[in-house]
């Protein structure tokens, strides 16, 4: 696709020398003020940042600006290149955003995702159905083999593991581990941070207690049963959790990535104190994955958002946010990781204990989780 757009560059800055053009005027690359006379041929990178700049848009969907730092993310992305970013539904779930191509094939409009960033199941689901198509960044090679697919249609972008963000000015005695919240001293303030019917987020919180309750990897009902203990202790809160409601003490424990809880402590600044606590057993690592619309109506500023997500500077961005971007250890490998990033990391033992499930298991859970979870816990969770 570069090759062509380059090549339609070209022949236009051919005809407009034909036109009256003295032939030595250098070709506008967009970020660059030269590249030479509009014979040279401009670059793939700078052919797609002109190319994205003409599209002039670029929509996402379920970005939260407190989720991996994409507040930063999407700033920084406008202000390097001029393209506005039109988000959408910022709480939607990876469910919903494949739903969002769905209802929009076709549709050039404002409501039609051009990129996603699902739960790592979702990558698959998505290419199976059509709804994604390939392409390859530039640092395609140093990202991980088993976190990508083959020929370029989903790959992972950062992982973190499930913790416990919790409110020390609510809960004075703090849970360090999964059967711990079944303790009736927790009653009612025990939540998700999503519908585990739709959320990424949810269901692999739901997979991962089920790792402390005699589940395994091959095996997540243990988690529904976990969760239908939980509900009927009263412990459970069932509503979708956030920030707000956890400062409040709605939800004064709530369940969520390691770095949506740092950021969300940070961000409340100790009004109110909150400790995150990642548990001691049933440490569970998931990984999201970003691709792009197969009916993307401006593929090309996808593109361009892939290319600067996985840039060193997109990763770092990232990493900023207490993700940890997929690039991470061959960023590290070459020394361009800020000291003051890895100062503020979370221990290494942390995550020794971390399990990483494979594709095929995450599906298995996320089929049984979804679909069973109405009549195991009978919880609507909004």
């Amino acid at each position: 696709m570069l090759k062509r757009i380059t090549l339609l560059l070209l022949i236009l800055a051919l005809m407009l020398t034909a036109c009256g053009g003295s032939g030595n005027e250098p070709a506008s690359t967009g970020d660059n003020s030269s590249t030479g006379s509009s014979s040279e041929e401009m670059s793939e990178m700078d052919a797609l940042i002109a190319a994205a700049k003409a599209e002039g848009m670029l929509t996402t969907i379920a970005l939260p600006h407190d989720w991996c730092n994409y507040g930063e993310m999407i700033s920084t992305f406008k202000a390097k290149y001029g393209i506005n970013v039109n988000e959408l539904d910022p709480d939607a779930g990876s469910a919903d955003e494949l739903e969002a191509i769905k209802a929009n094939r076709g549709n050039t409009g404002p409501q039609a995702p051009d990129v996603i960033d699902v739960g790592f199941a979702f990558g698959t689901q998505a290419k199976e159905e059509g709804l994604i198509q390939p392409y390859k960044v530039a640092t395609w090679d140093s990202i991980p083999n088993d976190a990508k697919d083959a020929d370029g249609y989903w790959y992972g972008d950062y992982y973190g593991v499930l913790s416990f963000a919790v409110n020390t000015d609510v809960v004075k005695n703090i849970p360090r581990d999964w059967p711990d919240l079944l303790k009736p001293e927790y009653k009612g303030q025990v939540a998700l941070a999503g519908d585990p019917r739709a959320s990424n987020q949810a269901i692999q919180s739901v997979f991962a207690a089920g790792l402390a309750y005699g589940g395994s990897l091959d095996n997540a009902e243990p988690g529904l049963q976990f969760f239908k203990e939980l509900n009927a202790a009263g412990n459970f809160v069932p509503v979708i959790a956030k920030a707000g409601t956890l400062a409040q003490g709605e939800t004064p424990i709530m369940i969520q990535w390691d770095y949506n809880a740092l950021a969300a402590r940070d961000n409340l600044a100790g009004n109110p104190p909150v400790e995150v606590v990642v548990p001691a057993s049933g440490v569970f690592a998931g990984v999201y994955v970003q691709a792009i619309s197969a009916y993307a109506p401006h593929p090309n500023a996808a593109k361009l958002w892939m290319e600067f997500l996985y840039s060193d500077e997109g990763q770092t961005i990232w990493l900023k946010g207490y993700c940890h971007p997929i690039r991470f250890n061959d960023m590290v490998a070459r020394g361009v990781v800020p000291q003051d990033l890895l100062d503020k990391l979370p221990t290494p033992e942390l995550y020794n204990l971390a399990v990483f499930p494979t594709l095929a298991q995450l599906s298995s859970a996320r089929e049984l989780i979804t679909s069973q979870w109405d009549a195991v816990v009978g919880a609507d969770v909004k």
